[in-house]
């Protein structure tokens, strides 16, 4: 009973069916009639214009947004935390020829508009000093916390005030959409988001990501980095059915509700033992060593975190017995010690 990750989790059938319907000849990369279909439909369910392009992982669409803001020269404010830090073997500084990310700190890797403007100001404005080009932010965070419309309008009024484009890691952003229930313009481009790496393969996805442009000049640029880095690939149009089999009927969003149910199932039986707040479908407890190998030995998989503290993910497809055993064996472990 698998709870270490959501890139685990099977694909939704739709794309098995979409990826069938496609199965004949058409115009190779990005030129066939899928592909061309995902500007259009970006575009309106978020209200806006944007161009969207298929990437084959969110490493890519983090790593290519950047790069299209950012100079071999220049920073990326981010969380310490953040994926692009502690998770990517480089590849931002890689794919943007050499920007250096300038982390900073935050409770449950959010960012503040204080903190930002901090960093900013304590950087010399000279030759001797990295200068800040973006501020990438992501949402749910790492920890699954999420920004409201509000916060991320207040980054963006910052990222603004400094001349900074502002990147939105959104590898779990069907998951902080079907928190908020808002419209998913509220939380991107109205807020001042620059570009969003939208994340399908956590959410019933297979091998399909979505690099969302609202700055839309910024997006050719991008096109002629993602054949340079390899990610242009000579089928695109099994890249683009993925993505809009999920969009097709609102499944990503189901697909999303679905997880987060399945952790706020968790997060009420963790009780005091949670770290964070749950907000979307990750889950951070204290536990001690003996704790999480009695909850192994019942068959059930997670990552240790900390010390004394474990990660718990739920999926869109985690089947509901699973849910509820789980629950009721950590109910079982009673106070832990780790909490207290």
């Amino acid at each position: 009973m698998r709870f270490f990750s959501d890139n685990a989790a099977s694909v939704h059938p739709a794309l098995f069916e979409a990826l069938a319907a496609c199965n004949h000849v058409d115009t190779a990369y990005d030129g066939d009639a899928l592909s061309k279909r995902l500007d259009g439909v970006f575009s309106d369910l978020f209200g806006t214009d944007c161009v969207a392009l298929w990437v084959s992982t969110g490493t890519a669409a983090n790593c290519l947004a950047l790069a299209t803001m950012v100079p071999p020269h220049g920073g990326v404010f981010c969380h310490a935390d953040a994926h692009i830090n502690s998770d990517e073997a480089g590849a931002p500084e890689f794919f943007t020829h050499g920007a250096k990310l300038l982390p900073l700190a935050g409770e449950g890797a959010k960012l503040t508009p204080e903190t930002v403007r901090a960093a900013r100001k304590a950087i010399r404005a000279d030759v001797h000093r990295v200068q800040p080009h973006a501020l990438s932010i992501t949402n749910a965070t790492e920890y699954g916390l999420v920004y409201t419309p509000d916060e991320v309008a207040a980054l963006g009024e910052v990222a603004r005030e400094h001349q900074l484009g502002l990147h939105m890691d959104g590898a779990r952003f069907a998951n902080a959409i079907a928190t908020l229930g808002c419209h998913p313009g509220d939380a991107t481009w109205r807020a001042g988001v620059d570009v969003l790496s939208f994340g399908f393969v956590k959410n019933g996805g297979m091998s399909a990501e979505a690099l969302v442009y609202f700055r839309t000049d910024l997006a050719e640029v991008a096109k002629i980095r993602r054949k340079r880095a390899g990610h242009l690939n000579s089928k695109g149009r099994y890249q683009a059915a993925q993505i809009l089999a999920l969009l097709e009927e609102d499944r990503w969003l189901a697909n999303a509700r679905a997880a987060n149910a399945g952790a706020a199932t968790l997060a009420a039986a963790a009780g005091a033992r949670l770290r964070y707040p749950v907000q979307a479908n990750e889950l951070f407890a204290r536990m001690t060593a003996p704790e999480a190998a009695a909850l192994r030995s019942q068959g059930f998989d997670f990552y240790d975190w900390d010390e004394d503290e474990v990660r718990l993910v739920t999926s869109w497809d985690q089947p509901a017995a699973e849910i509820e055993a789980l629950a009721m064996a950590i109910r079982a472990l009673g106070t832990s010690r780790a909490s207290k």
